[in-house]
């Protein structure tokens, strides 16, 4: 069974969203986002329609309607015969991607740094703390790290009161979460005294003093050694 037919067989899976009733279209969609965006399916992984309608007991419409929606913003592919797979990036395009993340994800750290109150700096400093331990663990625990990882950053992003902005970045990590967190789940040994423990207890360090600054900087360095160790992998495709 896949992990996009275990999430959806779930009961309540996705549930409602903010006390409206999510139709079936929006129920598949909401839960591949998350699947995408939280790295829990992995770049060339191909999805079964059928199989994800049958996990919901559904007809193949909302299913294919959530494709849609998620191919149009590049997060999945249809190939020819109609099969569907997460994509799989070129240098380039990972590149740019990274260009346009240290952009968009540093100034959302600078803005929590403004205005995180303690309720947030609370939450993003237990998700750090749960990040650092399943890094450091004794085995390290890479399903953990993904999770607490993801749960970091957006709750370090939620930080800056700017909704629209965490909706850009939502979109980025659509099509960047996939390829970030097969490589954090697959290369463990990289987690222990890693860059990632260490920029992210920078950043919650800045969020404290309320250095927008020293916080940004912790998330550029987060961001950019991640991108360095996955285009020396040979993991993206090459360009041309």
């Amino acid at each position: 069974m896949s992990m996009l037919v275990q999430s959806l067989s779930r009961p309540g899976a996705a549930g409602e969203a903010g006390g409206a009733v999510q139709t079936l279209g929006e129920r598949v969609t909401a839960e591949l986002r998350g699947q995408l965006i939280s790295g829990r399916l992995a770049p060339g992984e191909k999805l079964s329609l059928r199989t994800a309608a049958e996990a919901l007991g559904t007809s193949m419409m909302p299913v294919r309607e959530a494709v849609s929606r998620l191919a149009a913003d590049g997060a999945l592919e249809v190939l020819p015969g109609r099969a569907v797979r997460v994509p799989i990036l070129t240098l380039a395009q990972f590149a740019e991607l990274t260009r346009i993340r240290l952009v968009v994800e540093g100034f959302a750290a600078e803005e929590a740094a403004r205005h995180a109150d303690a309720a947030a700096l609370e939450e993003i400093a237990a998700c750090e703390a749960a990040f650092h331990a399943a890094a450091e663990g004794e085995p390290a625990d890479p399903a953990g790290a993904v999770a607490a990882n993801h749960r970091f950053h957006f709750a370090l992003y939620r930080a800056s009161r700017m909704p629209r902005l965490v909706e850009m970045i939502e979109r980025l990590w659509l099509i960047a979460g996939p390829v970030l967190n097969l490589d954090m789940r697959s290369a463990s040994a990289r987690l222990k005294g890693g860059s990632a423990v260490r920029c992210h207890a920078a950043i919650v360090a800045a969020l404290r003093a309320g250095d927008a600054a020293a916080a940004r900087a912790g998330l550029v360095e987060d961001i950019s050694a991640a991108a360095r160790h996955i285009e020396s992998t040979g993991r993206l495709r090459a360009d041309g």
